[in-house]
């Protein structure tokens, strides 16, 4: 069976980007087919044209949308044979979602038909745990402070609760939008590897974190020494 690994995190700057990285190379190099899907894939990716093209004219996509899209990608998954899938940020869509002002409630409801499309695929979400604060302020020292301007500034435009209109204010919507993530993933029939202090750890000890923690998912096909 085809495994979706999807990676999530309690900020940017958390160190999702370089863990899906590494487990892309460890599964590779195990001899796996793996199937690397970056964040910013989502605009280029076919199966989701639909939902780029939603988002240029729109700005907002509909729920519907992205139930069939994400099918289209599981189709094409299962198609091309490969062992797993290592998404950056990409499903379940919580923060998507919660930026186009839907509540838990609408957010849930989607998650469990999201669930449904997803089976085929044995969906897993590892959550990089960590300070909201102290992880924005590490993505800011790697990308500039015109980045973090940006980040609030996108923030801001959306319907998000609590509003956002500085740094203190997207702490404070970034751990709702953790809590909303973390539960609603763990009402439904996903793994679930939750990686405390992910912040503080060195990248090569959140890597080792995570690949213990897949092996129930993995089986016997891969080693988790590094």
């Amino acid at each position: 069976m085809t495994v979706l690994i999807t990676v999530w995190g309690a900020s940017p700057g958390v160190g999702k980007s370089t863990l899906c990285a590494g487990l892309s190379r460890w599964l590779a190099d195990a001899g796996l087919r793996v199937d690397h899907f970056r964040e910013e894939e989502i605009l280029t990716r076919p199966q989701f044209a639909a939902v780029a093209e939603a988002f240029k004219t729109t700005g907002a996509v509909d729920l519907g949308t992205l139930i069939a899209t994400t099918a289209q990608f599981v189709d094409s998954a299962l198609a091309s044979g490969d062992d797993v899938v290592i998404a950056d940020a990409l499903m379940p869509f919580v923060p998507t979602l919660l930026a186009m002002g839907h509540g838990e409630e609408t957010i849930d409801a989607f998650m469990a038909d999201l669930t449904e499309v997803l089976a085929p695929l044995c969906p897993v979400m590892v959550f990089l745990d960590g300070n909201a604060e102290a992880a924005l302020s590490r993505a800011a020292r790697r990308e500039g402070e015109q980045w973090l301007d940006r980040y609030v500034g996108k923030l801001a435009r959306y319907e998000v609760s609590p509003p956002v209109t500085d740094v203190a204010s997207a702490v404070k919507y970034l751990l709702r939008e953790r809590a909303v993530t973390l539960g609603t993933v763990g009402r439904k029939e996903w793994g679930l590897v939750v990686i405390e202090r992910a912040d503080e750890l060195p990248p090569g000890e959140v890597l080792r974190a995570a690949q213990r923690n897949l092996m129930p998912w993995l089986g016997r096909s891969v080693s988790h020494e590094p």
